[in-house]
């Protein structure tokens, strides 16, 4: 299997344990602080990675290539990510990942708009396949009422899982132009993460919730482990390898591959979580992870 693929099936996995960890962590401190905190782990394991690979620090890039990749941090990893943790908390990794798979259906629309990409038939089948798997298991039902009307935190958290997905689509169609020029992907992902984290700190700061976010984490010990592991196989491994992917085959397809954690997450799901997972769920989640396959298809 070429890199590129291989990288983007790593990258699945990668965002499986990840995803499973900054739950955990984000029911114990909150999203937000998950958020914020992450992002200074990464950024700690990326130029980390630099020195051990010897590759300069990517300070001087030029400015249209910091513009790309800092919009990128911004959309993707800021604001994409903000929603997709309070997600985790409200209705778990194993639907907040499903609803994520969206975004390669996203990022095709928003091409064929606003970049003039034609949609082909097999594309337009991939997406209509692919939102019904997500519907099917989105309007799963529990006993006798729909899960989708069970709470109000449910349907909050379906609407992040979807600001989420629009994030990540916004997120990998700006990386990829800022990574043109076989730009190291590595470097990419430290300057999204530092354009990231200088917006997320930069409004904590004006918010005054800077001691209040290390007063959290320091109250609740157990939750550096969670962080740490998340850090290091989400922003760190995961973006690196998901950068990789995109940069060296079709976003299509690495946005095909990168889309597998919902299936990675049912047995997590049952055994971690506790979640009851029907036949209804398992066939949704197959179905939707097909369509985004059809999407690579040209």
């Amino acid at each position: 299997m070429p890199i590129g693929e291989l990288a983007a099936l790593a990258t699945s996995l990668c965002w499986s344990f990840t995803s499973t960890f900054f739950t955990l962590a984000g029911r114990l401190v909150g999203s937000v602080v998950v958020n914020r905190v992450r992002l200074v782990l990464a950024i700690g394991f990326l130029v980390g990675a630099h020195a051990l690979f010897g590759l300069p620090l990517p300070i001087h890039a030029e400015r249209e290539r910091w513009f790309w990749l800092g919009l990128s941090g911004i959309l993707g990893l800021a604001l994409g990510d903000a929603f997709l943790f309070q997600a985790f908390v409200w209705i778990g990794p194993r639907l907040s990942m499903l609803l994520l798979s969206l975004a390669p259906v996203l990022a095709t629309l928003i091409a064929w708009v606003f970049l003039g990409e034609r949609l082909t038939g097999m594309q337009l089948v991939g997406i209509a396949v692919t939102l019904t798997g997500v519907t099917a298991v989105v309007m799963e039902r529990t006993g006798s009422q729909p899960m989708v009307a069970a709470s109000r935190h449910r349907l909050w958290g379906l609407l992040s899982g979807l600001a989420a997905a629009l994030g990540q689509a916004l997120g990998l169609i700006t990386a990829k132009k800022g990574l043109a020029g076989n730009f190291p992907p590595l470097s990419g992902t430290l300057m999204r993460m530092m354009v990231a984290a200088a917006v997320m700190w930069g409004m904590a700061i004006l918010m005054g919730q800077v001691r209040a976010t290390w007063q959290r984490v320091v109250a609740h010990p157990q939750v550096i482990r969670y962080l740490v592991g998340g850090a290091f196989f989400g922003p760190f491994l995961g973006v690196t390898l998901s950068l990789v992917a995109v940069q060296a085959t079709a976003v299509g397809i690495a946005s095909t591959l990168t889309a597998l954690p919902p299936v990675f997450l049912l047995p997590i799901g049952r055994l971690v979580f506790k979640e009851r997972i029907g036949p209804v769920a398992v066939g949704g989640t197959l179905v939707a992870v097909a369509g985004v396959g059809l999407l690579a298809l040209r």
